[in-house]
């Protein structure tokens, strides 16, 4: 064989084989690199926008962490507003038991002061009677001296 024969064969079989790689192999995958490279930036369009999405989710949660600790420091202070006033109205109530008790303590101590002072002037009378009695060597009736006695009591 000659060697320029073979040469032009093969160069002839290589322009077929490029011809049919060119016509039937190449379009398939230009086809599948091309759909690969849109799914790939679809897929970074997608990752951005949900990198944009995360960062608007971040700020209003920001927001909304930021609306209930002021609710909550709102909340606090009414309650602490709440609790000074229970206690005022506590101290309220608390003192005016005391006076009613303390006023009470007093009118039964006037009572009994007044129920002392009359036991105190029937014995004193009873006293004067008998002393009385005594120095005079007879009985005097209460029943018959009543006035005499209840004068007696007046003045004592």
């Amino acid at each position: 064989m000659n060697i320029n024969m073979t040469l032009l064969l093969q160069a002839m079989g290589f322009a077929i084989f490029i011809y049919f790689t060119a016509r039937f192999v190449m379009p398939p995958l230009a086809n599948a690199i091309e759909t690969r490279r849109r799914q790939i930036a679809d897929g970074l369009a997608e990752a951005e926008k949900g990198k944009a999405s995360l960062v608007i989710s971040q700020k209003e949660a920001d927001k909304i962490i930021a609306e209930a600790k002021a609710k909550a420091t709102d909340i606090v202070a009414q309650a602490e507003k709440q609790r000074n006033a229970t206690i005022e109205a506590s101290k309220v109530e608390a003192k005016t038991a005391g006076e009613r008790e303390k006023a009470s303590a007093q009118a039964e101590i006037d009572q009994l002061s007044v129920k002392a002072k009359e036991e105190l002037r029937d014995r004193v009378a009873d006293l004067a009677v008998a002393g009385a009695q005594r120095i005079l060597k007879r009985e005097i009736n209460p029943q018959v001296h009543g006035d005499l006695l209840s004068q007696l009591k007046a003045e004592l």
